[in-house]
C-alpha cells in the first residue's frame, strides 16, 4: 500500500474509487457534510501530519451541490489538512470549474479562472494536478507547480478501432484545430475544420467546413460540451457534406439545459465523454463513458514517488 493519503469531497466519489483501486490504496476517513445553515463542515478523522495527501474533488455542479458547493468543499478540505500539519497537499480536480472566463474579453468582466486559482493557493494547495483545462494558459495562474493532464491517450484509442484512410479528426473551431491537428497525425489520418459564429456565451450556429469528409467515418474532440449546441450543428453539417458516420469525445461532459434532448435527437452514432464529471441520469443511449481513473491514479503514483509525469502527456 502506497504511503499516501487520498481523500475525496462529495462531487465525484465514484471516481474517487476508481483511483484509489488503481493506487491500492484507501480512501481515507473524511467527514464532509453541511451545517444547519448550509455551510460547509469538514473533519478529517486520519492522523495526516507530515503526510503527502491528495484530495479528488472536480468542480462541477451535481445532485449533491453545485459548482460553488464542491469548490468551497475543496478549499475547506485544503484548509483541515494545512492546518493539521500536512507535509504536502495536492489538489487534484479533473474538472477545473470557472475556467471558461479566463480572460478580459469584453469590459469590466471578472477572470474567474485566476480568481480560483488564488482561492486554492491561498488555501494552501502545493500543487495542482487537473486535466483538459478549457485554455492552457490558465496554467500561469499558478505560481505552484500544476500538472495538465489530457484525455488524449484514452481518445486515440478509441479511434483506432477505425482504418487511419477511413478517418477524419474533426476540430469543431478554428480555436481546437491545433490540438485536433495532433490527433490526425498520431493516427495518420484527415483533417477537418467546423467554422463557427458564436451569438450567445452557451449558443452557437456552424456556418462552414474546411476538409473532406464524404464517406469518412468522423471524429468531433473538443474538450468541453455545455447545452450541446455546437456539435449537434457540426454532426448535421458533416452529415450534410456525406460523412459515413459522426462520432463525438469529449473531456467533460456538462451536458447542461437541453443536452440530452439534443444529443438524443441528433446524427451522432456515439458520443464519448470521460467520467471527470459523474453523469447525471437521463442521459441518451448515444452517450458512452469512459473512466479517467487510471490516467489520474498513474499521475498520483508518479508525483508521490517524484518520478516524471511527462509521458502521461501524450
Amino acid at each position: 500500500m502506497l504511503d499516501l493519503y487520498l481523500f475525496h469531497g462529495n462531487s465525484h466519489p465514484q471516481l474517487a474509487q476508481g483511483v484509489a483501486a488503481y493506487l491500492h490504496t484507501p480512501l481515507r476517513d473524511r467527514l464532509v457534510s453541511r451545517f444547519a445553515d448550509g455551510e460547509i463542515r469538514v473533519e478529517i478523522h486520519e492522523n495526516v501530519r507530515g503526510r503527502d495527501v491528495f484530495i479528488l474533488q472536480p468542480t462541477c455542479a451535481t445532485d449533491e451541490g453545485s459548482v460553488n458547493d464542491h469548490l468551497m468543499e475543496l478549499l475547506v478540505m485544503v484548509d483541515a489538512v494545512r492546518r493539521a500539519s500536512a507535509n504536502r497537499v495536492t489538489a487534484v480536480v479533473p474538472y477545473f470549474g470557472y475556467a471558461r472566463q479566463d480572460r478580459k474579453d469584453k469590459p469590466r468582466v471578472p477572470i474567474t479562472a485566476k480568481l480560483v486559482a488564488n482561492l486554492l493557493v491561498r488555501a494552501g494547495i502545493d500543487r495542482l494536478l487537473t486535466m483538459e483545462l478549457h485554455a492552457g494558459q490558465i496554467q500561469g495562474y499558478f505560481d505552484i507547480p500544476v500538472d495538465h493532464l489530457y484525455a488524449k491517450p484514452i481518445f486515440l484509442e478509441e479511434m483506432r478501432r477505425f482504418p487511419p484512410e477511413e478517418l477524419v479528426v474533426v476540430a469543431p473551431d478554428a480555436g481546437s484545430a491545433k490540438v485536433n491537428r495532433s490527433y490526425a497525425d498520431r493516427l495518420n489520418s484527415g483533417f477537418a475544420i467546423v467554422g463557427k459564429s458564436r451569438y450567445a456565451a452557451d449558443a452557437s450556429q456552424a456556418l462552414t467546413l474546411t476538409g473532406d469528409v464524404k464517406d469518412k467515418h468522423c471524429f468531433i474532440i473538443d474538450d468541453i460540451i455545455a447545452t450541446g449546441g455546437t456539435m449537434v450543428n457540426a454532426a448535421r453539417m458533416l452529415k450534410e457534406y456525406g460523412a459515413k458516420s459522426v462520432r463525438a469525445a469529449v473531456a467533460h461532459g456538462i451536458f447542461a439545459g437541453p443536452a440530452f434532448e439534443r444529443l438524443a435527437d441528433s446524427e451522432f452514432e456515439e458520443f464519448i465523454v470521460t467520467d471527470s464529471i459523474p453523469l447525471r441520469e437521463g442521459a441518451p443511449p448515444v452517450i458512452r463513458q469512459v473512466s479517467v481513473a487510471r490516467l489520474l491514479g498513474e499521475a498520483i503514483r508518479r508525483t508521490h514517488f517524484q518520478l516524471s509525469i511527462s509521458s502521461l502527456f501524450v
